[in-house]
């Protein structure tokens, strides 16, 4: 009994060993490709679209639309829409749509969801070959910011009659299968109700093969030296929307950016880029890229920090 006592504390020993060691154990390292002259900001993208700025272009209007990122993957458009004024039913093909609502009210009507209003702060996603419409509700207008797929046009229902595209013609067509929600991928999310009297930091909003959308929510802290670069990633870019406070942002070649509520800030691929909260209150950022869980490469030296 003692030997088969002491074997077995032999081997729990072990087993606490070797893993306290894997804990410690150093990320890999690896030669990551960057081009020697860094990849440039291609218009319509900038490194930050300041929502002041936006707003001021179309003073006076109520329905406008304002495209501020593009890449392969995505693009990016703050959209008002009038008091009373809606959108036709359509659905994309095979990549989710999502919004941020950053002023008004709107309804939105899901198939296969009871109609819901969103207001300020609400993120709101539909998967593909979901046919949905939205409408302002009360006596603004509302302002979204919408997220869909690159250089691809809507469908729409049968019933419902398209909106000319220039060199395209719509022909009736059969189709299968649409995309679903999940425990991660869920209709709506009331960031004022769910995060911030929710005590929660955040998490994935939207994640699939195609889209990552994620609510990095953090207090400020001091804007770290520049010699920390943060992270990059390979072949593609990353773009963020302030959803609450100020974030500081350091992206290669360009000095500190401080962002405040609903700038937009872009990081072209292979740039390193550093994200961080700022200020003396919680600051909350929706990051996007595509294709998750997507690849960060960091310093040896900062593995795992921002």
């Amino acid at each position: 009994m003692r030997a088969g006592k002491s074997f077995v504390l032999l081997l729990a020993g072990l087993w606490l060993s070797f893993g306290a060691h894997a804990q410690t154990q150093s990320p890999p390292l690896a030669w990551a490709p960057q081009p020697v002259k860094p990849a440039p900001f291609i218009p319509p993208n900038k490194p930050i679209k300041r929502l002041k700025d936006i707003l001021a272009r179309h003073a006076g209007k109520t329905d406008w639309a304002e495209t501020e990122v593009l890449t392969r993957d995505f693009i990016g458009q703050y959209i008002s829409m009038g008091a009373g004024k809606k959108t036709p039913t359509l659905f994309y093909a095979d990549d989710r749509v999502f919004w941020w609502v950053a002023s008004g009210q709107i309804r939105f009507h899901i198939q296969g969801q009871e109609p819901f209003v969103a207001s300020r702060g609400f993120l709101i996603q539909v998967p593909y070959r979901v046919p949905y419409s939205m409408e302002t509700v009360g006596d603004a207008p509302s302002l979204r910011f919408e997220v869909r797929p690159s250089y691809q046009h809507p469908s729409y229902p049968v019933e419902e009659t398209p909106v000319p595209v220039p060199g395209f013609a719509y022909n009736k067509a059969s189709y299968s299968g649409g995309g679903k929600y999940d425990e991660i991928n869920k209709p709506y999310l009331d960031f004022e109700k769910d995060i911030v009297a929710g005590g929660r930091k955040g998490g994935g909003f939207v994640k699939d093969d195609h889209t990552w959308a994620n609510v990095i929510r953090q207090p400020g802290i001091p804007t770290p030296p520049d010699n920390n670069f943060g992270h990059f990633h390979e072949n593609f870019a990353e773009f963020w929307i302030v959803l609450e406070g100020q974030l500081d942002f350091l992206i290669q070649g360009l000095p500190v950016i401080r962002a405040d509520f609903g700038d937009i800030v872009f990081a072209p691929e292979e740039r390193w880029h550093r994200a961080t909260s700022a200020g003396s209150g919680m600051a909350t950022r929706l990051a996007i890229t595509p294709r998750p869980p997507s690849l960060h490469y960091y310093q040896p030296d900062h593995a795992g920090g921002e």
